[in-house]
Formats: C-alpha cells, sequence, structure tokens
C-alpha cells in the first residue's frame, strides 16, 4: 500500500508542475485575443502568486483538519476547475477571477506534499519527486505547443491539461483511503492546535530558513527569467543560440534532481545543499569570466545542476530542524517566502537592467548565493551531526 500511495504522490507531483509553465507558453495568443497589452500576463501572474501565498500559509490549518490526502484532492480539484475556467474565457477580467482558485490551489497541495513526504520517505524521493515536477512543468508548454500547431486554439491547450487534472483528482479521492492509513500515527500531531504567522515566525531559526528559501528561489527565477537577455544583450550571442543556452538551465535543474536522489544515499541534506551552492558559484564565475559563448553555456547548466539538491533538501530537513508537530507550518512559510522571492527579485533585476545595464546579471546572482547561504548556515548553527539519507 505504502508504494502504491508512493505512486499516487509522484502523479500529483508532475500535476503541480503541468500548470506553471502554460501561462507564459500560451499568453502570445492569448492577449491579442483579449485586446489587452503583453504585459498584462504580470497582472495574472501576481494574482495567481498572491493566492500561493495565501494557501501556502493556510496549509497548516487546512492540513490539521482534513489530513493531506483530501488536502492534495481538494486542491487539485481546484485547479482543474479553473484551468477549464480559463478555457472558456473571453474576457481578461474573468480570466483574473479564474486565476484565484488557480493560485489558491497551488499553495496548500505543494506545503501538504512536501511535508507528507519530509515526514514519511527518504530525501532522495524528495529529490525524485520534485524532478518529476520538472518534468510536468516542460510537459504543460508542450501540450500547449501541440495545441497550437494543430490548428487549435489556446483554449484547448488549457483545456487538455484540465482534463487530466480532472482525472488525477478522481484518481486522488479513490486513493484517499490509502492516505488515512498511512496518516493514521498522525492522529494525536493533528489535534495541537494551529500556529499563527506570529507564533511561526517567533520559532528558533524560523527567519533563517525563511530567507533561505526566498534567496534561493529569488536566484532560481532570476536566473530563468534574465539569462537569455543577458546572453543576447551582453554578451552578443544571437537570440535564437540564447534561448536555447537558457533553456539548458531548466535541464540542469531536472537532470540535476534526478542525480540528487542517487547522492542522498552518502549525503546528508546539508551536504546537498552546501554542495549545491558549491556549484551554483562556480557556475556563475563561468558566466561572469569573459571566456567566450562555451563558458557562458558550461556556467548556466553549472547553475541549473547546482540549483537542482537545495530545494528539495531543505523541505526534507524540515522535520529534523523544527520537530514533526511543527513541519507542517514551517513548509507552509517556505513555501510562502519562496513565492515571495519569485515574485520581488526577477522584476527588481529588471529595473537594474533597465537603468544601470543587464551586464551586472552574474553580480546579482552572486549576491543573492551569498543571501541564501549565509541564512542557511545559520539555521544549521548548533545542529548536531546528521547521518546520511540513504
Amino acid at each position: 500500500m505504502a508504494h502504491l500511495l508512493l505512486g499516487v504522490i509522484y502523479l500529483s507531483f508532475i500535476s503541480l508542475g503541468l500548470p506553471d509553465s502554460l501561462l507564459g507558453a500560451a499568453w502570445p495568443s492569448m492577449y491579442g485575443e483579449f485586446g489587452v497589452p503583453v504585459s498584462y500576463a504580470g497582472i495574472l501572474s501576481m494574482i495567481i502568486s498572491a493566492g500561493t501565498i495565501v494557501s501556502s500559509l493556510q496549509s497548516d490549518r487546512l492540513t490539521r483538519r482534513l489530513g493531506a490526502g483530501r488536502v492534495t484532492a481538494l486542491s487539485v480539484a481546484m485547479t482543474a476547475a479553473a484551468l477549464f475556467g480559463f478555457s472558456v474565457t473571453h474576457s481578461f477580467w474573468l480570466l483574473c477571477l479564474w486565476a484565484v482558485p488557480y493560485g489558491l490551489g497551488a499553495g496548500s497541495v505543494d506545503a501538504a506534499l512536501n511535508n507528507y513526504v519530509a515526514l514519511h520517505y527518504a530525501s532522495r524521493h524528495m529529490s525524485w519527486l520534485h524532478c518529476m515536477w520538472g518534468l510536468g512543468a516542460s510537459l504543460g508548454p508542450y501540450i500547449m505547443g501541440y495545441a497550437l500547431a494543430g490548428g487549435s486554439a489556446w483554449n484547448m491547450g488549457y483545456r487538455s491539461i484540465a482534463l487530466l487534472q480532472i482525472l488525477l483528482t478522481a484518481g486522488l479521492f479513490v486513493s484517499l483511503p490509502l492516505w488515512r492509513g498511512a496518516e493514521g500515527s498522525g492522529d494525536a500531531e493533528a489535534e495541537n492546535r494551529p500556529l499563527s504567522l506570529g507564533e511561526i515566525v517567533r520559532i528558533p531559526k524560523a527567519r533563517a530558513v525563511m530567507v533561505t528559501f526566498f534567496g534561493y528561489c529569488a536566484l532560481e527565477q532570476t536566473a530563468m527569467l534574465w539569462a537569455s537577455s543577458y546572453l543576447v544583450l551582453h554578451k552578443g550571442i544571437a537570440p535564437e543560440t540564447a534561448a536555447f543556452y537558457a533553456s539548458l538551465f531548466c535541464v540542469g535543474i531536472t537532470a540535476g534532481r534526478a542525480l540528487s536522489g542517487f547522492l542522498t544515499w552518502k549525503l546528508t541534506d546539508s551536504q546537498m545543499v552546501r554542495l549545491g551552492q558549491g556549484v551554483i558559484g562556480l557556475g556563475i564565475a563561468a558566466v561572469l569570466i569573459p571566456l567566450g559563448e562555451e563558458a557562458a553555456l558550461a556556467g548556466l547548466i553549472l547553475i541549473g545542476l547546482g540549483c537542482a539538491p537545495i530545494y528539495p533538501s531543505v523541505i526534507h530537513a524540515t522535520p529534523a530542524h523544527f520537530g514533526a508537530d511543527r513541519s507542517q507550518a514551517m513548509i507552509g512559510v517556505e513555501m510562502a517566502s519562496a513565492y515571495v522571492g519569485t515574485c520581488l527579485m526577477p522584476p527588481l533585476f529588471g529595473l537594474i537592467a533597465a537603468h544601470i545595464h543587464v551586464a551586472l546579471f552574474p553580480v546579482y546572482l552572486l549576491a543573492l548565493l551569498v543571501i541564501m547561504a549565509a541564512a542557511h548556515e545559520k539555521l544549521l548553527a548548533g545542529n548536531g551531526r546528521e547521518k546520511p539519507n540513504g
């Protein structure tokens, strides 16, 4: 039964990734139909992110009340409804309305699933599950592109993924007895009162892990968004070549998480994070030094590989750092901090690129790396010796 439930969780992580890259892939075909500027994608993105932050912060309360299985099923159902709403909408403001459940459906399930895996499974599964998220995030634009190439409108791409989410929702509701059996030992834990945000922030080292997530996601998303522009505007690389190079950053993350699962047999979570930070540092150095296209390509791949183990390893270590009774609340706050970093820091670099120079891209990444590494070391200060995950 445990293996069957793990399979359901793997499918759920693919489902989490499917909608994440969909708006960016579809928007060039959407905005003209709605008669709005191309920049209005930022409005939808902000609404979705705000909903995700709110639901992440509520994940502790919801999971204690409903259990991880019900939260997952209901959240995927909400996302499926939002995606279907997108597919039948012909008004931008209705899109904004559907973006609310789109975001709310993402935060709680992300925190609930990550906490469940951190409590019940080895670190390698956390790495491989986040690799599955990357697979889903890659499949979403492919499905949209297939729909557009086949002569269908963007609506059909959203509808196709909505149908996949509906099928998964049905499977999740059928699988609820598996979750109840696995969560039976956590009944006493569920009786504890949910923690407020103020109480969570006052937990020792809570701020350190929040800054760690903020810095990591700020670095990852800034690299993902601005790598291509940096290569074109500063390195003089052709746009089509730059787009290919930038895509290898995402390939590095996905492949790195597959590899990280095997490394966790020998390394602890903190060692995995430090290894990732070191590889990111090497990648930034390769991008920074003037050694031509090959160095920039190698640097972006290294930054992606370095990013790979950090997010899953810090999440998996959360119960060890803060206790199983607090881990759901902490992971919810970690998710919220991650989305705040995602929302704020890439646009900040956009202002720097516009008013100073895009050449500061690797310097900006280095500053975020230093912030993340310092916060993580503060998190680890005074902790006992960890054992490898294998």
